[in-house]
């Protein structure tokens, strides 16, 4: 599922193929899962013949800047992808193996399309109907983004302030890390590197963490993020030491990293991969 690595990487590709450029033409494919009461004629007419300023994110929360409103946001869900077409692209798990465009190169599961007046060729995708896309008028007032906590790789707090976003709730730190409205853009697979890396039991009553451990748990996050935006959210670029390429169930996955053995259980409502040996 995309998390923060992900959602930024197709944000450079849009600031690459879009900022400074006028869209010139706007396919929207009708669907109202994704778009929800938004008619297509309506999104069209937002961009149609507008200048991109600018492409901003918070969390997994993505939004395309324009010279005038409304702004276009947007979520990728489990399977939404962005990218520019006639490039090549990093490919999603849950993507799979089938080719990305159909017998006569058209995106599949096709969900919105932008043509720049140069011609290049932005496309969002989904498969599985799970991303999100909707018009709003101003970024402070967007009712979606205002729920969000800070964003866990642009402006994570620092010090005292991270534990505190943390050490007076009982819940568990796993759950805590997924959280939203706490801190934007930890998913699934990130919560579990970071709490691996760090050391960290994903059941833990975040109350219980100590100060060392809640710097820990932030470095962890730093350098987990860092890498994984670096490396434009590739997993095959990912260090060998990370849990992620041991993590998953299944043939994807292994039963041990070396002679530590991995735990899968539900923790905070999700599959939760640890390896209680390292982790205490």
């Amino acid at each position: 599922m995309p998390e923060l690595p992900e959602v930024e990487t197709v944000c450079r590709v849009m600031r690459r193929a879009l900022v400074g450029k006028k869209i010139k033409e706007v396919e929207v494919v009708p669907d109202t899962i994704i778009f929800g009461s938004t008619p297509a004629e309506a999104i069209q007419r937002a961009l149609e013949g507008q200048q991109v300023k600018a492409i901003g994110r918070k969390g997994k929360t993505w939004w395309i800047e324009l010279e005038s409103p409304p702004l276009l946001f947007g979520h990728l869900g489990m399977t939404g992808w962005i990218r520019e077409l006639g490039k090549a692209t990093v490919r999603l798990r849950e993507h799979g193996n089938a080719p990305l465009d159909d017998e006569e190169g058209r995106p599949r599961f096709l969900k919105l399309l932008l043509t720049a007046e140069d011609g290049t060729r932005v496309s969002l995708t989904d498969a599985r109907r799970l991303a999100r896309v909707w018009l709003s008028e101003d970024l402070g007032t967007d009712a979606k983004l205002k729920k969000l906590g800070p964003d866990a790789f642009d402006a994570l707090p620092k010090g005292k302030a991270f534990g505190d976003l943390f050490r007076k709730r009982q819940a568990p730190i796993k759950a805590l890390l997924m959280d939203q409205a706490i801190l934007a853009g930890l998913g699934n697979w990130l919560a579990d590197e970071v709490l691996y890396q760090a050391k960290i039991a994903p059941k833990r009553a975040a109350a219980s963490l100590s100060d060392k451990e809640f710097a820990r748990l932030r470095s962890a996050i730093v350098e987990v993020l860092a890498l994984a935006v670096e490396a434009g959210a590739n997993s095959e670029k990912y260090p060998d030491t990370w849990l992620f390429h041991h993590r998953w169930g299944g043939k994807r996955g292994s039963d041990a990293v070396g002679k530590h053995k991995i735990v899968r259980e539900e923790v905070g409502g999700r599959t939760t991969a640890w390896v209680p040996s390292v982790q205490k």
